[in-house]
């Protein structure tokens, strides 16, 4: 069955080996402005703390900065992590970009901490660690503020989360690989992004999803559940380039699961590491929901995945030590799957692709 794919991006901010943390934030600019040029449908930032693979730690600046450069594309986070924060002030944070950049701003939120527990309590200090249980209230205040709709019984029901009334709030989506996210999406009548990306556990996203879709309660912001699927893909003229390439993201994700966090290796190093037999049973299990090959195959597992989820909505994650071949990843998807924008050539040659 063929499918038309509605395709986004989430960006990490990749630093590569040697690299730097501004240099990986010039990079996700770049890759905004070229792959909204393709036709891509949004542009999520992700928020991880203390880690030297990843420099994204605030998606909110971030926003920002990739909305100002953009003119179509919706902008926003994959996902900023609730857990660390005032509801209020998130929400504060978020009617600004809106003010800024009216019916393009997503708010994507996330449970899990993204980092380790030192540096988590290191965010809440001096005060502890929010425990995870408060995080449905804080969903549910993050969207009360958004939406000025605080109860009146509501301890804070005489604040109101500023700049001022806005014409319209962000698109707000709640972020998960587990059953306890998607039923509190579904609770609220929020969407949901299910991390397939996440590379493990994953054989039980689709009843996760079915199960959001059962559960699903219409709310002021959503009549119908919403499901988008998140990935990870190499895409490269040929099968063995796209492997080649994909091998440094396979590196990286092994050493950062094993603490050994550093920047993305190079395409040797990974080819050249001495893997041991856990090692490589390991990388052959996440390996095994990647989506790596050249167009045709990814188009196909693509589409494959998009039956899978019941869902056309899919958003693509691309890692890999090279910027060059990462972009071009994204142009080869965007030309196989019909993007509007992917027939006008290259789009990093584009003499201007801010005003696609």
């Amino acid at each position: 069955m063929t499918h038309t794919l509605q395709l986004s991006v989430l960006d990490q901010s990749p630093v590569r080996e040697g690299g730097t943390a501004a240099q990986a934030f010039a990079e996700t600019l770049e890759l905004a402005v070229v792959t909204e040029a393709l036709g891509y449908h949004r542009y999520w930032v992700a928020e991880h703390h203390s880690l030297a693979n990843l420099a994204g730690t605030s998606p909110e600046i971030l926003i920002g900065q990739i909305a100002a450069r953009t003119r179509r594309m919706r902008v926003g986070s994959g996902g900023v992590m609730l857990s660390h924060y005032s509801a209020l002030k998130v929400a504060e944070n978020f009617r600004v970009l809106e003010s800024l950049f009216p019916g393009r701003i997503d708010l994507g939120i996330g449970r899990a901490p993204g980092s380790d527990p030192l540096t988590a309590a290191a965010l809440a200090y001096p005060g502890l660690p929010r425990d995870v249980r408060h995080f449905p209230q804080q969903v549910v205040d993050l969207v009360s503020y958004l939406a000025d709709t605080l109860p009146p019984f509501h301890p804070f029901a005489g604040v109101r989360a500023g700049p001022g009334p806005c014409p319209s709030m962000p698109q707000i989506w709640l972020l998960g690989s587990r059953i306890e996210s998607a039923h509190l999406a579904a609770r609220l009548g929020l969407p949901f992004s299910y991390a397939h990306f996440f590379g493990l556990g994953v054989e039980d996203g689709p009843a996760i999803v079915e199960s959001y879709r059962r559960h699903f309660q219409p709310s002021d912001f959503l009549a119908q559940p919403r499901v988008n699927v998140t990935v990870h893909v190499m895409c490269a003229e040929t099968e063995e380039e796209a492997l080649r390439l994909a091998s440094s993201r396979n590196l990286g994700k092994l050493r950062s699961t094993l603490g050994r966090r550093g920047g993305v290796p190079t395409v040797e190093e990974a080819l050249h590491y001495p893997y041991s037999k856990e090692e490589r049973v390991y990388l052959e299990q996440i390996r095994g929901n990647y989506i790596d090959g050249d167009p045709q195959q990814v188009k196909e597992k693509l589409e494959a995945l998009a039956g899978l989820y019941q869902t056309t909505d899919i958003t693509i994650v691309t890692i890999c030590y090279g910027f060059a071949e990462r972009i071009h990843s994204y142009e080869l998807v965007a030309d196989v799957c019909g993007l509007t924008g992917a027939n006008h050539g290259s789009a990093a040659s584009l003499p201007d692709a801010c005003s696609a």
